[in-house]
């Protein structure tokens, strides 16, 4: 008799935001391979958000894109009913989408309107996927933010970037205490440097030997290492993990 797979989640329900490239599609295609139905959320990337949904179904896995600005309340709740109606219902969310301005400025010269923009796509949209998932989640559901090891390190010249992340690092301490009840999970991940596209023309020159010099494995991650911890989150293997930020960084941020 054929074993079942140690890490199954066939029939659960996922959705991944900001899954059109990155962390994100890297994260939906290994939910799919696990056996999940994926729906990916993206806001201009149509088409990269199309091509995984055709990377998923050749997997043979029920999967759907959505866009839409998730900084909207509306367009929050126009992407769980698109779930709803799709699968039935949502037993996963991975919180990813974000964005990391590259452009270096001190906090003493930082706008309040570039202050505001960040925590408005980092941490007020998170917000409301938080809320919308605390009300549709169903019971034993998982759900995982991606944060970032600035949220603990501190990053100079991106005081707008870490605050968000640290903000959200502390939603996650409250909320799993909120859905403990209903046997939810709540837990983010946080990578340091992460090869994506939104690093692609940071990590170059004395930048990324700067980068590779602080992380004791020596390589900077690949989308898929942190694919890995989110989905194993986002399974029964982690069913009494929650609370938890979990470093993915290769050893570069060590908490006590």
């Amino acid at each position: 008799m054929a074993l079942a797979p140690i890490l199954d989640l066939t029939g659960r329900r996922a959705v991944v935001t900001g899954g059109s490239r990155g962390v994100g599609r890297a994260t939906a295609l290994l939910l799919g391979r696990a056996g999940a139905r994926v729906g990916i959320a993206y806001r201009t990337a149509e088409s990269e958000a199309l091509d995984v949904v055709s990377e998923l179904e050749a997997l043979g896995c029920d999967a759907w894109a959505h866009g839409g600005d998730l900084t909207s309340q509306g367009e929050v709740k126009a992407l769980f009913d698109r779930a709803e109606h799709a699968f039935g219902g949502v037993d996963i969310i991975v919180g990813n989408h974000g964005v990391w301005p590259p452009t270096d400025i001190a906090l003493a010269e930082m706008e309040l309107e570039h202050w505001r923009r960040t925590l408005a796509v980092n941490l007020d949209s998170l917000f409301l996927v938080c809320r919308e998932a605390a009300r549709r989640l169903t019971d034993d559901g998982r759900l995982v933010l991606v944060s970032s090891t600035a949220a603990q390190r501190g990053e100079a010249y991106h005081g707008d970037y870490a605050a968000s992340k640290g903000a959200l690092n502390a939603l996650v301490k409250g909320l799993c205490v909120e859905l403990a009840p209903r046997g939810i999970t709540v837990n983010a991940v946080a990578p340091g440097w992460v090869e994506t596209d939104m690093t692609h023309d940071v990590l170059k020159g004395a930048r990324r030997a700067d980068a590779l010099s602080a992380i004791p494995l020596g390589r900077i991650a690949t989308a898929e290492d942190v694919a890995g911890p989110i989905v194993f989150l986002a399974s029964k293997l982690a069913r009494h993990i929650t609370g938890e930020v979990m470093n993915v960084n290769g050893g570069a941020v060590r908490p006590g």
